[in-house]
């Protein structure tokens, strides 16, 4: 029987190192687990189910994503059996991989838009230096030279680097520092990226465990105007690393005094440490939790343990993405069956309400 990826997330338990998580190992798990057959990315693997790479109107986050697979489960376990497909153990440390491998693919973006793009790049006098193939400014790379453009961490390196090296230029030229918000970089970005130029240029995406990046938050001065990683990470709660990006490249052009230059390892440290986390936790609000775990009848299993189903109020560690998705995957079956018997609807889950769930899941005895 073949074998089939079902877990798509990565979240870790709050106050957790993040597990490295690496794109090239996703990539290859996405083949070898047989998700390919079905599911293709960008355009290359199977029909039958949605392309992970593909570009919609959506504005995804792990919690989002987790309540979409639990919404079409049912018809997902049919699938499977109509095509004598079994599923595979998912660990963390897959699970972050294959995360890594659709960031990658860029599959938690907001949506751009080319000929946007194409506008911002003039009106904000990206053209005074930089061009497609050549530059009018020596110290400029060309587009066709920004091999950070695949790499969003490597791309908010560059962005945090290029704006100490743009206040002196900007001045030297007349030119007002340009203002840039998070969706004037994702349209910039999808017009750069499908230039003939650059359009084959890999893409990744890396994490690493964020261990050194305290010491690394204090060594390149973020402790002087930034308390705690806490008081940067709730900044950028829910952002993407364009998103990240965009707030960088203001926040350089402004700063009084030279900022410190940082390269991509430190970068991805830094990123790992205040980023990582916060976003692959998600947002939500534990009140509105609470209404979602009874209007979806949750307690009339979790809070009878005659009912064999797991006591949520136990167990230790922190509820997530990845946990529920994995419940899912481990109890999901079992548990439809149960519904089925009790004539209770399957729980399927609008906007933020996977979110929610999972704050006020975490607030219960035991937890936290």
């Amino acid at each position: 029987m073949k074998r089939f990826c079902l877990v798509f997330l990565f979240c870790m338990p709050a106050g957790a190192a993040v597990l490295e998580a690496d794109s090239a190992r996703g990539a290859k798990l996405f083949e070898t687990e047989h998700c390919v057959e079905c599911h293709s990315v960008n355009g290359r693997g199977g029909r039958i189910a949605p392309d992970l790479g593909r570009h919609m109107d959506r504005n995804f986050s792990p919690a989002t994503l987790a309540s979409t697979m639990w919404n079409h489960a049912p018809e997902m376990w049919g699938a499977m059996r109509s095509r004598n497909v079994a599923g595979f153990n998912m660990d963390d440390q897959a699970a972050a991989d294959l995360f890594a491998y659709f960031y990658s693919a860029r599959f938690f973006e907001k949506p751009g838009d080319a000929g946007r793009g194409k506008r911002v790049f003039t009106e904000k006098s990206c053209t005074k230096c930089h061009a497609i193939a050549a530059t009018p400014n020596s110290l400029a790379k060309p587009v066709s030279e920004w091999a950070s453009i695949g790499d969003p961490i490597a791309l908010t390196t560059a962005m945090w680097n290029h704006a100490a090296d743009m206040r002196g230029e900007l001045a030297n030229q007349g030119i007002k520092p340009p203002e840039v918000s998070g969706q004037d970089l994702t349209d910039l970005l999808v017009y750069l990226r499908n230039l003939s130029q650059v359009k084959n240029f890999a893409s990744s995406f890396q994490t690493t465990s964020g261990r050194n990046g305290d010491q690394l938050f204090r060594e390149k001065g973020c402790a002087k105007c930034h308390t705690t990683q806490a008081s940067v990470g709730k900044h950028v709660s829910g952002e993407t690393l364009t998103d990240v990006a965009a707030h960088l490249w203001g926040h350089g052009l402004k700063m009084p005094e030279a900022t410190t230059r940082l390269n991509p390892g430190e970068m991805r440290e830094l990123i790992s440490y205040v980023w990582a986390e916060k976003f692959f936790e998600g947002g939500g609000d534990a009140g509105r939790g609470r209404k979602v775990f009874v209007n979806r009848q949750c307690s009339t299993c979790h809070d009878n343990a005659a009912n064999g189903a797991p006591d949520l109020n136990n167990g230790g560690g922190n509820i997530s993405g990845i946990t529920m998705v994995s419940a899912l995957w481990h109890h999901g079956p079992q548990m439809l069956a149960v519904m089925l018997e009790k004539k209770i609807k399957w729980p399927r889950f609008e906007g933020s309400e996977m979110a929610d769930l999972i704050v006020y899941l975490n607030t219960r005895k035991g937890r936290k």
